[in-house]
């Protein structure tokens, strides 16, 4: 056999494939920028009843959705070796109006530029309380997490985009003592400090030799939980018994030296090049 010197072939494309599941659920978010906050009921063949944030195929449809109201739609998602990724909102249909004295029996806060995050406390991967309002004088992201998260476009995703932001601050020597992330766990039963610490040294990449000086791993206490979740805007359905039922939203906020919110980021969309310049411009 003779082999030419032309150039080699190119790899064979990642195989996208594109799904679409129906759903119908209750608005409880809007939001100018395009996405949709739904309380869906169980997709066959893709999730359990959650409630999670939305992408819309056409943006325009936000200006036609009220919290409260009853939709039908299709959800688009890109599938791949990695599971479902990228879910996306299309023909959707509002089947109930809502009504303008219907109270939400739960309501979630929607973090806003400038609001007082308050002083939440947990309980970190060394087994030892810490406090939100301890971290004042420096700027910190927060995420929410939980170490079974199966979904790559969902807690992974955020681990990895937060492993990227540490190694980007830890290049900056002026800044990196001004700064600090943490990443905090709705699933307070599973995830106990022993597990947090295992899942944090994994992402970190230094294992058992990670500090956790500057990315904490923590969860709120059982009772605590559900107020967290509702300042933060995360929306978690199902039990820590049956990892497999957990469905939840996603939110990240970046928190300014003064305890006030500077940014949210509800979504998985977020650039890390975009909140690392963020941070570096809040801490300067």
């Amino acid at each position: 056999m003779l082999a030419g010197c032309g150039p080699s072939p190119a790899a064979p494309a990642k195989k996208i494939e594109v799904k679409s599941y129906s759903l119908r659920g209750r608005v409880v978010a809007v939001s100018a920028d395009g996405h949709v906050t739904v309380a869906g009921g169980a997709i066959p063949g893709l999730m359990e009843p959650m409630t999670m944030s939305y992408k819309l195929v056409d943006p325009s449809v936000v200006t036609e959705l009220n919290v409260g109201d009853t939709i039908t739609a299709q959800v688009l998602v890109e599938q791949d070796a990695t599971g479902p990724l990228d879910p996306r909102l299309d023909k959707i249909v509002v089947v109930g109006q809502a009504k303008p004295d219907t109270k939400p029996m739960v309501q979630y806060h929607v973090p806003a530029a400038g609001d007082s995050v308050p002083d939440f406390r947990l309980v970190n991967q060394s087994g030892r309380q810490i406090h939100l309002g301890q971290f004042r004088g420096k700027v910190v992201l927060l995420t929410f997490i939980y170490t079974r998260c199966p979904l790559a476009d969902f807690c992974p995703r955020m681990s990895s985009n937060f492993a990227e932001i540490d190694k980007g601050l830890a290049a900056d020597k002026s800044i990196y003592p001004r700064t600090h992330l943490l990443s905090v766990s709705f699933d307070p039963q599973y995830d106990t400090p022993t597990v947090l610490r295992s899942y944090g040294g994994a992402h970190t990449g230094r294992f058992t030799d990670e500090d956790f000086r500057h990315w904490e791993f923590a969860a709120p206490s059982l009772g605590e939980l559900p107020r967290v979740e509702q300042w933060f805007d995360v929306g978690v359905t199902g039990s820590s018994a049956d990892a497999g039922s957990i469905q939840h939203s996603l939110s990240t906020v970046l928190i300014g030296k003064d305890g006030r919110v500077v940014a949210w980021y509800p979504t998985n969309d977020w650039k890390v090049g975009d909140v690392l310049k963020q941070m570096q411009q809040a801490a300067g």
